[in-house]
C-alpha cells in the first residue's frame, strides 16, 4: 500500500487469479475486492477490459505494423525499436497502444474500441450493484514521456469523478494570478496506482484509490482531458506528420 499522508491519499493494488476472457468482468472485479468502495476511485487496468471484450487479433493473421496502422487515429511514422507513434483515443501513444504482453497466446491486445462508455459502464453497474453514493472508475495504461526513460500510467479513460482542476485565477506564493495552469487529477491518479500495479508479472490489475481532495460526481466528462490536436503545446512538431 502506498500512503501519501500530507493528503490524506491511500493507494492499494489488489492481487488477483489471471483474468480468464470468459469470466463476466464485473464479476471477476467485484470477487476480488474485499473491502469497501464508497469515496473510492477503482483503477483497472485496460488491457482486462479489452480481453473482456475480445478486443484480441492473432498476430498469425496480420503483421504489427498494419494493425498500427488500421487501428491508429492518427499514424505518425515508425520511430525505431520496432515502434510506431500514433494518436488514438486523444493520447500520443505508441502502436496505438497495442500489446503484446501478457496475452495467453502471444496475439495483440488492442485498446478497448470506446473506453469512455466502457468506463462508464463499470462505473454504473458497480455502483448500482453496491448502492455506492460517490465512487470513480479509471481505465489505466502505460504510456512513455518524452525524453525521459520508463513508463508511469495514464488514464485512457474515467466516470464518476472531476478529472481536471482548475487553478486559473488562483494566485501564486507571490500573488500572482496564475492564467494556464490545470491539475489533471485522472492521470496522476492513475500514475500513483500503476506504480503498485506493476508492468510484468504482478498480477495486480486493480487498485483502489482514496483520497479526500477527490471530487466525486455524477456526470461523465469523456472530453476534459482531450485537447484539439491544433490546440496542443506539441502540436508544432506534429503537425507536419499527421
Amino acid at each position: 500500500m502506498l500512503r501519501i499522508t500530507g493528503m490524506e491519499m491511500t493507494v492499494k493494488a489488489i492481487k488477483t487469479p489471471i483474468y480468464d476472457s470468459k469470466t463476466n468482468l464485473l464479476d471477476f472485479i467485484l470477487e476480488n475486492i474485499t473491502e469497501p468502495l464508497e469515496e473510492s476511485v477503482l483503477v483497472i487496468t485496460s488491457k482486462i477490459v479489452s480481453l473482456y471484450e475480445n478486443q484480441v487479433v492473432s498476430s498469425s493473421h496480420i503483421s504489427k505494423k498494419e494493425l498500427v496502422k488500421r487501428e491508429a487515429d492518427h499514424y505518425i511514422g515508425e520511430i525505431g525499436y520496432d515502434v510506431h507513434l500514433t494518436v488514438k483515443h486523444g493520447i500520443l501513444i505508441p502502436s496505438a497502444g497495442i500489446d503484446e504482453s501478457n496475452s495467453p497466446n502471444g496475439d495483440f491486445i488492442l485498446y478497448p474500441q470506446n473506453p469512455s462508455f466502457s468506463v462508464q459502464q463499470i462505473q454504473k453497474k458497480i455502483k448500482e450493484r453496491l448502492g455506492l453514493k460517490h465512487f470513480g472508475v479509471i481505465l489505466s495504461d502505460s504510456h512513455t514521456t518524452p525524453l525521459r526513460r520508463g513508463v508511469t500510467g495514464i488514464c485512457l479513460a474515467h466516470s464518476g469523478f472531476q478529472a481536471i482542476e482548475s487553478k486559473i485565477g488562483a494566485t501564486d506564493l507571490f500573488d500572482r494570478e496564475l492564467k494556464y495552469t490545470t491539475m489533471n487529477w485522472a492521470d496522476a491518479l492513475a500514475a500513483a496506482a500503476t506504480i503498485l500495479m506493476g508492468e510484468s508479472n504482478e498480477s495486480r490489475p486493480l487498485a483502489i484509490i482514496r483520497c479526500k481532495a477527490i471530487v466525486f460526481n455524477s456526470a461523465a466528462d469523456k472530453e476534459s482531458l482531450a485537447i484539439p490536436l491544433e490546440e496542443d503545446l506539441y502540436y508544432p512538431l506534429l503537425k507536419d506528420k499527421l
